[in-house]
């Protein structure tokens, strides 16, 4: 073990200080072989962060060692128990080999001609044109709720805020929340997972749409802790999902739309291309 541990540190002094020319002028060292194939110090380059300790070091180079052991026996033992022909990748490698040639150029094709301006117009007439397409999958509201410690001495301030029809007032209760709040949301114009809110806010609801239109504002007490919630909007599940939700998606759907668009005119160019060029024959 003393005599491993004391190989490993010269193999570690050899990375350490990259000789790379070392091992190109001298015989190389060996640090381990397995039927034939042989590891030599170059190749734990990286094993080892530089910031590593001495025992730390040894040990990751050690698994390293045992692991490129294991993969070469397992690549000896496919070789003695695969045929030729099941040995043989070089159509599968080619196929790769093409497929990423492929993607490269295309990805740079992309890059240089496609429109990635969506306007908002060319969104607003394929949300018209695909209304169908567009189902909530869960209720949406577009709410605003404060959670106070129940020795909150500003919960009326808070209340009375809170429960004012005018979402102007809203803006008064940003620094009131920041200092006298444990929590708070307060945009009320964008619009969020019903299911979401109740995550953070411990409503009892057994009838959302009842309780939706009967509730604008709700307050309770629970754990110590006073919550109040304001409900300025809702939209129940599998309704018409609204165009600010969906704009984003729209315009990923009409990107990807452009780019096989693209890329099929690209293909279609050049088959017409290499066609009159003559560069291919059909026998």
């Amino acid at each position: 073990m003393r005599k491993i541990a004391f190989f490993l540190c010269i193999v570690l002094a050899f990375v350490a200080v990259g000789c790379r020319d070392y091992f190109m002028q001298s015989d190389r060292i060996v640090v381990a072989e397995c039927y034939g194939n042989k590891l030599y110090p170059e190749d734990l380059e990286g094993v080892v962060p530089a910031d590593a300790n001495k025992m730390d070091s040894l040990s990751r180079v050690n698994d390293f060692i045992d692991s490129w052991i294991r993969r070469q026996l397992l690549i000896h033992q496919a070789e003695i128990n695969l045929t030729a022909e099941q040995r043989d990748f070089s159509k599968q490698l080619q196929d790769y080999n093409n497929s990423l040639l492929i993607y490269a150029y295309e990805t740079q094709m992309i890059e240089q001609y496609l429109d990635t301006v969506v306007s908002e117009d060319e969104i607003a007439a394929y949300y018209e044109e695909h209304k169908e397409n567009f189902q909530l999958r869960s209720t949406m509201v577009k709410a605003a709720y404060v959670i106070l410690k129940e020795d909150c001495k500003h919960q009326k301030e808070f209340k009375q805020i809170m429960s004012d029809s005018d979402t102007l007032m809203l803006l008064q209760l940003d620094a009131l929340a920041s200092q006298h709040a444990v929590s708070s949301y307060l945009d009320v114009d964008s619009w969020i997972r019903l299911d979401d809110l109740l995550r953070t806010i411990p409503l009892e609801i057994y009838n959302t749409e009842s309780f939706l239109k009967k509730n604008r504002f709700v307050t309770f007490g629970k754990d110590n802790f006073i919550y109040m919630v304001r409900f300025e909007d809702y939209l129940l599940k599998e309704s018409l999902s609204p165009i600010e939700i969906e704009s984003e998606n729209i315009k990923n759907i009409i990107l990807l739309k452009r780019k096989k668009d693209l890329l099929s005119q690209l293909n279609v160019d050049l088959y017409e291309k290499a066609v009159k060029e003559k560069v291919f024959e059909i026998y």
